[in-house]
């Protein structure tokens, strides 16, 4: 197996560009796509959105009652991760409030963001 991290990736050479190129210039329609089956509906029924998704962590500094404070890390290990569940579950809610009252679905990045 060939794995490549962004510090041991090699440099892309003049012919790996061209034959980049005559890939991204090649018209849809001379792609064989005979060998990929078409995706039906009932392919799309049992996806699932954002299966792969995981969100970046950043490292923060927030202020937190004390008595908050001490209730989450009352509950054993793991207190940040609940903490974090608690804000994610509210800012969903307040994103499903806010594109209810523009009527709207709400826009897919920010669900997408959001899942």
């Amino acid at each position: 197996m060939v794995s490549f991290t962004p510090q041991t990736l090699p440099p892309i050479t003049t012919e790996d560009r061209a034959k980049l190129r005559a890939l991204m210039d090649r018209p849809d329609d001379e792609i064989d796509y005979s060998d990929i089956p078409p995706l039906t509906d009932s392919f799309w029924k049992s996806a699932v959105r954002g299966r792969f998704y995981r969100p970046t962590k950043r490292q923060i500094t927030a202020r937190v009652d004390a008595d908050v404070l001490e209730w989450l890390k009352s509950q054993g290990r793991g207190y940040q991760s609940r903490l974090n569940a608690i804000l994610r579950r509210e800012m969903l809610a307040s994103l499903r409030v806010s594109t209810r009252r523009k009527g709207k679905r709400g826009s897919r990045k920010a669900l997408r963001s959001a899942a």
